[in-house]
């Protein structure tokens, strides 16, 4: 009887070339997924987790400040002339953020970085310890930012560096504008979105609402009297002493006077145009 040998059937090659290209597909889909995670856990961490520890943080600040207050005598600084009026301010571009005693960088910033960098005098010779006082003892913040209608307290710094400052989750004081109190306009910029985004809902003040700046031994309260929804953000006239749009030069202030400018960026995500808020002191 004759031997029945078994015969071996070997896939074709067109079924080894599909299984070959359901395996790259398989790869293709797993490095997709693992790619959109990834991009997930950044978005995660720069809108939500960079944003708590800023708020965090910041309120901290604002704690340590006033706790330092409380414990130091208060010195009243001798006050010195009031700067000359006028406009003309010129500060200068988004995300770098220098020839002092001008503003420079853009007029605000959101959650992207902000105009300039630095710190120093304010445009009438005096620091922004107070009205002609002197420098800020502690360095970082050296006053607080109140704005009652919105239940924000955030801590006041030097400069609007974005790494140093409003990353932070400060307000940082435009370099060249005046101080807390003092006659010329004390401009601040802050983020509106990530890093404690201080100034995210200021498109909610209105007329008559209270802006309290708190230096050691000293508040100035100022109170909003208009509001700028849109502006570009090279318009340097809105952190003037004067402060009045270059761009809309029908928004703003005629007047010399104790102003403060609030800028930061809109619409929320993006740093296309400038919202601004400005205020002038109670007397």
């Amino acid at each position: 009887m004759r031997d029945h040998i078994p015969v071996v059937v070997q896939g074709t090659g067109r079924r080894a070339r599909r299984a070959g290209l359901a395996g790259a597909l398989w790869a293709a889909a797993e490095l997709i997924v693992t790619a959109g995670v990834v991009v997930l856990l950044l978005v995660v961490h720069q809108v939500w987790w960079t944003n708590r520890q800023a708020l965090a943080a910041a309120r901290d600040e604002v704690h340590a400040l006033e706790r330092s207050w409380a414990q130091e005598p208060a010195v009243r600084p001798t006050p010195t002339p009031d700067p000359p009026s006028g406009e003309g301010a010129t500060p200068a571009p988004e995300g770098a953020p220098e020839p002092a005693p001008e503003p420079k960088g853009e007029p605000g910033t959101g959650g992207e970085g902000g105009p300039g960098a630095g710190s120093g005098p304010g445009s009438d010779g005096s620091s922004a310890a107070g009205r002609g006082g002197e420098p800020p003892a502690r360095e970082g913040s050296y006053a607080i930012l109140r704005i009652p209608r919105l239940g924000v307290a955030v801590p006041v710094a030097q400069g609007i560096d974005k790494r140093s400052v409003l990353d932070k989750g400060y307000a940082g004081h435009y370099p060249g504008t005046a101080a807390p109190g003092a006659r010329g306009n004390f401009a601040l910029a802050g983020h509106r979105n990530t890093h404690g985004e201080p100034f995210r809902y200021i498109n909610r003040l209105r007329a008559g609402d209270e802006l309290i700046v708190d230096v050691r031994g000293e508040r100035y309260t100022y109170v909003v009297g208009k509001v700028l929804a849109q502006t570009t953000e090279r318009d340097t006239g809105v952190i003037a002493p004067v402060p009045r749009s270059s761009v809309r030069p029908d928004q703003g202030y005629t007047e010399p006077g104790a102003y403060i400018t609030l800028t930061t960026c809109t619409p929320e995500y993006t740093s296309r145009y400038r919202l601004v808020v400005w205020g002038t002191l109670r007397r």
